[in-house]
C-alpha cells in the first residue's frame, strides 16, 4: 500500500504500518490456518501485539497505550487483518469498543483500573450489547441491572461476545429502567473474576474462528456503583458513540481481507496457465482484478477519511457517524466482493483449504453483519441524509 494524494503518510504512520506488516506476515500469517482450523484463541500472538502497542494504539501512554492517532490505528489494523481477520477483530474490539468508551466516558479511577492492563496487552477486553433476542434493536434487551445501595446486581444473558471466553474485563449494557426503553439502558464495567459472571456457550462460527466468541450469563453478579460507566440511562448513547468508532475498525479489518484476497488473485493470475496462456491474460480475469483494485482503493479513501474525521472530533467534538457508516458499509461489501472474486479466479484451488482464499471468503462475511449490519448502515446513512430521527 502506498500513500495517497489525499492522505500522505508521515514517517510515524509509515513506521507503525511497516511494523504491523512485518509482525503480521512473520508472526501471524504462518499460524493463521492452524488456529482457524482448531478454533483456539491465539494467546501468544495477542500478548505480543499488546507488547508492541497494537492493543491500545490511541490510548495515552499514561494508561498503557501507544498514544498515537486514529490513522495509525487503521493502518496497523489493516495489516494485521490482512494476515488474519481473527487477530484483527480482537485488536479492533480492544481498541475501539472497549478502550475508547472508557477513555471518553470513564472516570480517572476507571481508566487506571480497566484500560491500563488491556491497552498494554496484559489483559483482554470485551464489549457486550447483543442478546439472544436483541440485536440491531438494543432497546428490547432483557438483561437487568438493579440498584442495591452501593452496588448493582446484574442478571441476564448476553450473546456474541467477541473474546468472551478469554476476556478479563468487559463493558456490558443492561436495562436499569425498562419503562424508558433505550433511555433506560446503562453501561457497566465488570471484572470477569466477579462471582456470578459465567462464561457460557462458545459459538461455532463460519469465519474468524480464532477469535473466541461466546455467551455470557450474569447470575446475581454484584458490582460496585463505582463500576457504572457514565450516568444511569446513558448506556444507549455510550453504545452508539462507541459503535461509530468500532465501525471504522471493522472497515479497516474488511480492507485487510480484501487486500489479501486481491494480492493472492494477482499472484495466481500471473502463475496459472489455461489454454496456452496465463489466466490473467483473459479479459474475464483481468476485469475481476480491475474491479477488485478499484473497490479497494475507494474503500481505503473512505476509511482514512473516517479516521481523520474521528481524529478531528477529539478537538472539535464533531460527530463522524456518517463517515464511519459509509466506510464500514462499502469496505465490508468490498471484502465480500473481493473474496468471492478470488475464489472464482482460483477455481478449484479457491475452494480448497490448501490455500487461504477460502478462509478470506469465510472471514469476509462477518464484516457485513457485526457492529451494525449492512442494512443498519443503510438505515443510518439514509436517515441522516433525509434529516429523519
Amino acid at each position: 500500500m502506498s500513500d495517497t494524494a489525499l492522505f500522505p503518510l508521515s514517517d510515524e504512520h509509515k513506521m507503525i504500518r511497516d511494523t504491523a506488516r512485518d509482525f503480521a506476515q512473520n508472526e501471524i500469517a504462518p499460524i493463521a490456518a492452524e488456529f482457524d482450523e482448531s478454533g483456539e484463541f491465539p494467546h501468544a500472538t495477542i500478548k505480543k501485539m499488546g507488547a508492541m502497542g497494537f492493543m491500545g494504539i490511541e490510548v495515552p501512554e499514561q494508561y498503557g497505550g501507544a498514544g498515537m492517532d486514529t490513522l495509525s490505528y487503521v493502518l496497523a489494523l489493516e495489516e494485521i487483518s490482512k494476515a488474519d481477520a481473527a487477530h484483527g477483530v480482537v485488536m479492533s474490539v480492544n481498541n475501539s469498543l472497549y478502550c475508547h468508551g472508557i477513555l471518553k466516558f470513564g472516570t480517572e479511577e476507571q481508566k487506571q483500573k480497566f484500560i491500563t492492563p488491556v491497552a498494554s496487552g496484559k489483559s483482554v477486553g470485551a464489549y457486550s450489547l447483543t442478546e439472544p433476542m436483541s440485536g440491531s434493536d438494543a432497546s428490547t434487551m432483557k438483561s437487568r441491572a438493579t440498584r442495591d445501595g452501593d452496588f448493582y446486581i446484574l442478571n441476564g444473558r448476553k450473546s456474541w461476545v467477541t473474546s468472551g471466553p478469554v476476556a478479563d474485563y468487559i463493558v456490558v449494557f443492561m436495562m436499569t429502567d425498562p419503562a424508558k426503553k433505550a433511555k433506560g439502558i446503562s453501561a457497566f464495567l465488570v471484572d470477569a473474576k466477579t462471582p456470578g459472571y459465567v462464561r457460557a456457550k462458545k459459538e461455532p462460527k463460519l469465519g474468524i474462528r480464532a477469535s473466541a466468541t461466546s455467551e455470557i450469563i450474569f447470575e446475581d453478579c454484584k458490582i460496585p456503583v463505582a463500576n457504572r460507566l457514565g450516568e444511569e440511562g446513558e448506556g444507549f448513547k455510550i453504545a452508539m458513540t462507541v459503535l461509530d468508532v468500532g465501525r471504522i475498525g471493522i472497515g479497516a479489518q474488511a480492507l485487510g481481507i480484501a487486500e489479501a484476497a486481491y494480492e493472492a488473485s494477482v499472484a495466481y493470475a500471473k502463475e496459472r496457465e489455461a489454454f496456452g496462456q496465463k489466466i490473467g491474460e483473459f479479459q474475464g480475469t483481468g476485469f475481476k482484478i480491475a474491479d477488485m483494485k478499484t473497490r479497494i482503493e475507494a474503500a481505503r479513501l473512505m476509511i482514512y477519511n473516517a479516521a481523520m474525521a474521528k481524529e478531528r472530533s477529539k478537538t472539535t467534538g464533531e460527530r463522524f457517524t456518517l463517515q464511519s457508516s459509509t466506510a464500514k458499509l462499502f469496505a465490508s461489501e468490498t471484502a465480500m466482493f473481493c473474496a468471492h472474486a478470488a475464489v472464482q479466479i482460483h477455481g478449484g484451488m479457491g475452494y480448497s483449504k490448501e490455500l487461504p482464499v477460502e478462509r478470506y471468503f469465510r472471514d469476509a462475511k462477518i464484516t457485513e453483519i457485526y457492529e451494525g449490519t449492512s442494512e443498519i448502515q443503510r438505515l443510518v446513512i439514509s436517515r441522516a441524509e433525509l434529516g429523519l430521527r
